[in-house]
């Protein structure tokens, strides 16, 4: 069978590969998340709960970018420049996965007071809770389409030119 590059990087290097690149950033967006609710369900704006909320977002925003730069030159780059994809089922998997860096490193940005300083602390919760949402969707995605086996869209009628 063959795996999509997402899943053959996850799947290499075990466990450390499956432990950087999806257990750390995923697991820090899930604390991102249920502290999220806390805040909001509270209007929490001081304290541990906003603090661990707080330097989590800035950890994973920068932890992800640095592996956006990473798989861009080391993944990305060679595979687009040799066709070394295993279809287009290959491309969304790894291409919204990296599209995380979108959500997570505004997060970053906005708890360090670099983006939407004149922001509200309501506006800024808003943002804060879309950018987290937009992130657990895109990981979810890139997980979904990474567990398909590309052989089955490049076995499908008309798939020839992949």
């Amino acid at each position: 069978m063959t795996m999509t590059h997402y899943m053959s990087l996850l799947a290499e290097n075990q466990p450390w590969n499956l432990i950087i690149f999806m257990a750390i950033p995923v697991i820090m967006a899930e604390t991102l998340t249920i502290t999220e609710f806390f805040i909001i369900f509270n209007k929490t704006r001081t304290g541990g709960i906003r603090t661990l909320n707080k330097v989590i977002g800035i950890l994973d925003g920068f932890y992800f970018t640095g592996i956006f730069i990473y798989l861009l030159i080391t993944a990305v780059i060679p595979l687009t420049k040799t066709g070394g994809w295993h279809t287009w089922v290959d491309v969304v998997a790894v291409g919204f996965y990296l599209s995380g860096v979108l959500f997570l490193l505004p997060i970053a940005l906005m708890e360090l007071g670099i983006i939407f300083r004149n922001k509200s602390f309501e506006e800024k919760l808003k943002i804060h809770f879309m950018l987290v949402g937009g992130f657990l969707v895109v990981a979810h995605i890139a997980m979904i389409f990474g567990m398909v086996n590309p052989e089955i869209i490049s076995n499908m009628p008309g798939m020839h030119n992949m």
